[in-house]
């Protein structure tokens, strides 16, 4: 099968997500080629051409989108830029893969969608934590009765991130609720779109944000820099099976970085815990381990993750070649694939890897014209939902969650 050809807008070459997440996850992949990145200046683009590998190099995310050797356009950078850059990738008629969160606002991931359903190209929205290994076991798990009836949800998704009173410049942006990228965004995005996968839909919730940290020092010049964007956010609802939810999200914690997700059900418990640095922690990016209880008043115990989950669609196979196909847990098989699948390889960073399990059921979706992977359509779900949180928090009541 003829590679998908990519182009990475925001690919800079010296920090940012797309040098730790993306360009590592595209080159583990054969499915893929990258033959373009872009930057917004001219130096820093060919810097990234030749360190990342690509064949042409770009200022104007137009061009690049337009330029015949690109059939996937990636966008990995800041929220207040991705209606545009989405939009000229779709105008050219491209598939895109755009980094979470989808838009400034509902309204606006509400328009990208529209405008990629009507362009009639592949999307994906960037919210992979529904591939890591210990995710996709945790939802077969639940979903097949493991913890018996699901009563009770409790999450807790702390970050260090500005514990010392410090901010580097490239994340003081993020203390503007404005940008799009604050903890509620990003974090809340992540670890709610997650709770859902496992456990099922809010429906309703009642929630409080607070500022608990206003101002911050900008590590490298010693400016001092306001903070208006939530640093705490808690919430407690009810999810559609009937189980109530607690959730606090925080930022600036002191002690070390962690995302805990705790599931009671009637026969057992569940809990889902991703620790390290605080991008690690985030239960989108680093790999998750899962501990449970059987009986009443047990001490949680490791729950070991079979082999099979975190494999990929192995988009190299023929259907029937080489015996019985090994499937990808969770998911039906694709067409071309025969559900055949292999592991990730074994030098795929930590940050990379559930990218790279989304990368490739999105190969696998173009390749067969299914629509597995999470696309704009889903994103607006969780914007909505963020929605519901803004809501409930300014009105101090209850709020449904429509979707």
């Amino acid at each position: 099968m003829d590679q998908i050809r990519v182009g990475v807008v925001g690919a800079s070459p010296e920090r940012g997500w797309a040098a730790a997440a993306h360009i590592p996850a595209l080159r583990t992949l054969p499915a893929y080629e990258l033959t373009a990145v872009g930057t917004s200046r001219p130096e820093s683009a060919r810097e990234a051409a030749r360190a990342f590998g690509a064949a042409h190099a770009f200022t104007d995310a137009r061009r690049l989108a337009e330029h015949p050797e690109v059939d996937l356009v990636v966008v990995t950078v800041k929220v207040a830029a991705h209606a545009e850059l989405v939009g000229a990738a779709l105008a050219a008629g491209k598939h895109v893969y755009c980094e979470w969160p989808l838009g400034l606002t509902t309204a606006e991931a509400e328009r990208l969608a529209a405008a990629a359903r009507a362009a009639g190209v592949h999307d994906a929205v960037g919210l992979q934590a529904r591939y890591a290994p210990a995710i996709t076991y945790a939802r077969e798990l639940i979903a097949g009765g493991h913890l018996g009836r699901v009563t009770a949800v409790n999450v807790h998704a702390a970050r260090s991130k500005g514990a010392s009173g410090e901010i580097p410049t490239w994340a003081a942006y993020t203390l503007d609720p404005a940008q799009g990228a604050g903890l509620l965004e990003v974090v809340g995005g992540h670890t709610l779109d997650t709770l859902e996968y496992l456990a099922g839909d809010l429906t309703e919730l009642s929630a409080a944000l607070s500022v608990s940290r206003p101002r911050y020092t900008v590590a490298e010049t010693g400016a001092t820099v306001e903070a208006t964007s939530p640093d705490q956010v808690v919430l407690h609802g009810r999810l559609a099976g009937g189980a109530v939810a607690a959730v606090h999200l925080q930022d600036a914690k002191v002690g070390e970085s962690r995302t805990v997700l705790e599931f009671t059900g009637t026969e057992g418990d569940l809990t889902v815990v991703a620790a390290g640095d605080w991008r690690a922690a985030q239960i989108q990016v680093g790999e998750p381990r899962l501990y449970e209880a059987r009986k009443a008043g047990d001490p949680w115990r490791d729950l070991p993750v079979p082999a099979g989950h975190g494999r990929i669609p192995d988009l190299t196979s023929t259907p029937g070649a080489g015996g019985a196909p090994v499937r990808v847990p969770g998911e039906a098989p694709a067409r071309g694939t025969g559900g055949a699948s292999v592991d990730l390889p074994g030098e795929t960073p930590v940050l990379a890897r559930n990218v790279a399990r989304l990368y490739a059921r999105l190969a696998e979706d173009i390749r067969e014209g299914t629509r597995r992977v999470p696309g704009f359509e889903h994103g607006v779900r969780v914007h909505r939902l963020l929605d519901a949180v803004r809501r409930s928090a300014e009105t101090g009541g209850s709020r449904p969650v429509e979707r």
